[in-house]
């Protein structure tokens, strides 16, 4: 496992801003997420037996904590050494065993195949992305599934919150070409509507399936 720890090993580029995030956050005993898994993830994945996964771009790792709550053998990765410090803090306190690994998502090399990848959030431009998508291909078992939620373009015109940076959102056209280019099965790519106040926010799924 790759020593999260911020002093220990030097910032990944880009990663300075949500270092400083995870810090700040982590200083005041808050959180930047909410604590609980993303709702999608929750509702697709508690429908799969429990097996070996990586979150993703994990952030503080709130959907590697329910994995592994689940029975799932988990490897969180990103490249904020703050966030996995989070994670890794609230693993030790729940007496969950997670491997975290620091490493840009787009890049990551798994060193073994796992069952499941969940990306929730991830936001990469659209090379970077379909690169993610094309590293989490490469690591699933066959049969294995890639479940993505991220942010639409179509929110920031018609939808609440979010992302104002068109360059960072994405699309079901675009993660559909993606996951068929990564040589995946689509089981599922569609706009999803996420309950904000008295709105909505638009995000986007993709679940795709390896040979």
């Amino acid at each position: 496992m790759t020593d999260p720890d911020p002093d220990v090993v030097p910032p990944i580029p880009g990663s300075e801003m949500w270092d400083t995030r995870y810090g700040v956050a982590a200083a005041s005993a808050a959180s930047v997420w909410s604590l609980e898994p993303n709702a999608l993830v929750a509702e697709v994945v508690a429908a799969f037996e429990p097996g070996t996964a990586i979150d993703l771009g994990c952030g503080e790792g709130r959907n590697a904590l329910w994995l592994a709550q689940r029975g799932w053998q988990v490897i969180g990765v990103d490249f904020s050494a703050r966030g996995l410090e989070s994670g890794q803090r609230r693993a030790e306190s729940l007496g969950l065993e997670i491997d975290w690994e620091l490493a840009d998502a787009s890049a990551w090399v798994s060193p073994t195949l796992v069952d499941l990848v969940v990306i929730a959030y991830l936001q990469l431009d659209a090379e970077n992305l379909t690169a993610a998508i094309s590293c989490s291909a490469a690591a699933l078992e066959p049969g294995g599934r890639i479940v993505l939620v991220a942010h639409d373009v179509d929110n920031i015109s018609n939808g609440v919150g979010g992302p104002q940076d068109p360059s960072i959102l994405t699309s079901a056209v675009a993660l559909r070409a993606a996951a068929t280019s990564a040589e995946l099965r689509v089981e599922r790519c569609e706009q999803v509507l996420r309950p904000i106040g008295d709105g909505h926010a638009i995000d986007v799924v993709l679940i795709a399936r390896s040979a």
